[in-house]
């Protein structure tokens, strides 16, 4: 197992003391509900309270109280007679969202990639909700060596058994629910991992990126603490771009995707990265 620093900007952080746990309640049909609005909201840019109405199959005073309580979260924005999406800088980036979309996709990325995690290995997640399902696999594997700046990851690790979990502090963001600026740079580029696990939010067939500058330094260091880099990208991912490059497809040394990527575009990729295509087991 390769040693890792205990630096001095690690973060220990009692979440039970602070009231901030992540721990997500059982989903009901009202968060159904509201989660199949904003993704309509976000595909379609905007939409109408009477279209709202026949999508959810609810009254419009239901609709109603879904869009103000979406809007106070900063997932929509409200106007007279309708709603549209919020820039994407600040919705593709909303934890919250990213926990709820594309869940089963990831679930399965993450069943593939936890294959190349071996007991004693030191490994590094980012923010993201791919890394997060790997995360929750993470406890059969152990023992292990766990470096994060992602507040839910630290939850899912903190009490697993022969895991040492080394928590990266910084600016704690309540968009992305991780740590980010300098001081969490600083701590990253002390680290020297085995394998590093990143998602992004758009990718190309040569380059992935994101929208974001400081999540872009974050992920840069991440990648460049680690021997090994593996991209986890679910096929919404595909076929976009985003402000930002990230990092040329060839300086990772694998890409995992799902089953719903074209078929197309992943034998395109493979000639500049090893692609392996996650199969759902239960299918």
């Amino acid at each position: 197992m390769t040693e890792l620093p205990w630096c001095a900007s690690t973060f220990q952080w009692n979440r039970d003391n602070h009231g901030m746990s992540s721990e997500k309640p059982a989903a009901h049909p009202r968060e159904n509900r509201q989660q199949k609005l904003t993704e309509h909201v976000f595909r379609q840019g905007s939409a109408t309270i009477g279209e709202l109405v026949d999508l959810l199959g609810v009254s419009m005073m239901t609709v109603h109280r879904d869009i103000d309580e979406l809007s106070r979260r900063g997932l929509v924005r409200k106007y007279r007679g309708g709603v549209s999406a919020m820039p994407s800088t600040v919705f593709e980036s909303n934890a919250e969202y990213r926990m709820n979309a594309h869940v089963d996709a990831k679930r399965v990325i993450a069943m593939h990639a936890v294959e190349q995690v071996e007991p004693g290995m030191s490994v590094l997640l980012d923010d993201s909700t791919s890394a997060l399902a790997l995360a929750r696999l993470l406890v059969e594997v152990t023992p292990l060596t766990v470096a994060t700046n992602y507040l839910a990851a630290i939850d899912v690790l903190k009490n697993v058994h022969e895991l040492r979990l080394i928590c990266i502090g910084g600016d704690y963001s309540p968009t992305h629910d991780s740590f980010l600026g300098m001081q969490s740079i600083e701590s990253i580029e002390r680290l020297s991992v085995d394998i590093a696990f990143v998602s992004t939010s758009a990718m190309s067939t040569s380059m992935s990126f994101h929208q974001e500058p400081e999540i872009v330094m974050i992920k840069r260091a991440m990648l460049a603490a680690a021997r090994h880099k593996v991209l986890l990208m679910d096929h919404s991912k595909m076929k976009r771009t985003a402000l930002h490059r990230l990092a040329a497809l060839d300086d990772y040394d694998l890409l995992i995707v799902d089953e719903g990527a074209d078929p197309h575009y992943v034998d395109e990729m493979r000639s500049r990265v090893e692609v392996q295509v996650a199969e759902d087991p239960e299918n």
